[in-house]
């Protein structure tokens, strides 16, 4: 156990009729939150979830929301940081560190070994897409979905969180980004490889391909399911957004406005994105009758990864490129709508800052 507290570093930096950005973190030190498409909140927000490298290797952390203090609650040697992804209840944060399964108490600190993956590499190489690691928990917090770079192939794990079995239940070239469907808890959604990338499969590991790219140029990337609807919205960069109908098939656009990452609130009523190439900051998008984006804040960050800005570069096979994730903003609305988490290194560090919306 490791809970360790820290005095708050919060202060606001801007107040405009669009709402109050506060900087919730200020070591100087690299600091993200999960990533856009996982709640960096509990339902009922008691606290924060952020990854801070202060003590030299990324840990995770929290702001609690009454007092603002600061709480470090693992001292793990191998954390795989983009892996963290909180349960809705507040219960439990689970994460990947070295090669096991682990989750940890947001109230006690206490870690629990959830799995062992045995000796595997469990990420591929590079940066982005697969090779950062993010994992999926189902709405109920039953099901936590796990891929693991095993050789040739990927394996995806399943760990029942009641029961502590876990399983393989699914092969594939690459498994990147999984999320369970937030109306379905036997629904998962996963990126395959960067020319044939949205898929989506259920707990007994029938999968199946939900989008064909139209032509070889087409870049589609960060997928995410809007709630309330059980389909996907994907990027089509540059060129806006569409959402995918996941029964049907059925195809549509969203918005032209160029998102880059995107991520709707729980309502699926509305989008919050980051944009690049060039960074005009973070915009609001209605999703339904998406015509104009409101613009909500300019974040500043170096937003690295210099592939984004020529055309899609993955049609004969990986590519290395330099893209550290802390540097993206990655804006995620709270579980009630009226905040965003977002990171911006525009200090010369990457921080954790959260924007209250006025409306």
């Amino acid at each position: 156990m490791a809970w360790l507290e820290f005095p708050p570093e919060g202060r606001v930096i801007e107040e405009t009729d669009r709402g109050v950005v506060r900087q919730v973190t200020a070591h100087p030190s690299i600091h993200h939150h999960p990533f856009f498409f996982v709640d960096s909140w509990d339902d009922a927000m008691r606290a924060l979830v952020f990854v801070s490298h202060r003590s030299g290797k990324p840990q995770i952390y929290l702001e609690l929301t009454d007092t603002r203090a600061l709480i470090c609650l693992t001292d793990e040697r191998d954390l795989a940081e983009w892996s963290v992804i909180p349960s809705k209840d507040g219960a439990w944060i689970y994460f990947v560190s070295g090669q096991t399964g682990k989750r940890v108490s947001p109230r006690t600190g206490v870690v629990e070994v959830l799995v062992s993956f045995g000796p595997a590499e469990m990420r591929e190489a590079g940066m982005v897409g697969a090779a950062m690691g993010t994992t999926a928990l189902s709405a109920n917090g039953r099901y936590w979905a796990v891929p693991v770079k095993t050789g040739a192939v990927s394996r995806f794990w399943l760990i029942d969180t009641r029961s502590g079995t876990a399983k393989v239940f699914l092969e594939a070239p690459t498994i990147g980004h999984p999320q369970f469907c937030p109306d379905d808890d036997d629904l998962i959604l996963y990126a395959g490889p960067m020319t044939d990338r949205v898929w989506v499969t259920d707990r007994s590991g029938n999968a199946r391909r939900i989008f064909t790219r139209e032509h070889d140029l087409q870049w589609i990337t960060h997928e995410v399911w809007r709630p309330g609807h059980r389909s996907v919205l994907f990027v089509d960069w540059p060129n806006g957004m569409g959402e995918i109908d996941v029964e049907s098939g059925r195809v549509r656009r969203v918005t032209e406005f160029p998102i880059w990452h995107g991520a709707p609130d729980a309502t699926g009523k509305r989008l919050v994105g980051d944009t690049n190439f060039p960074d005009i900051g973070l915009y609001l998008v209605d999703l339904d009758g998406a015509t104009t984006a409101r613009h909500l804040h300019a974040p500043l960050a170096s937003s690295q990864g210099a592939h984004w800005a020529h055309p899609f570069p993955y049609n004969n096979g990986p590519v290395k490129v330099h893209a550290p994730q802390h540097t993206h903003p990655h804006p995620r609305f709270s579980p009630d709508g009226r905040q965003v988490v977002f990171t911006s290194d525009r200090s010369g560090f990457a921080q954790v800052y959260v924007a209250t919306l006025t409306n």
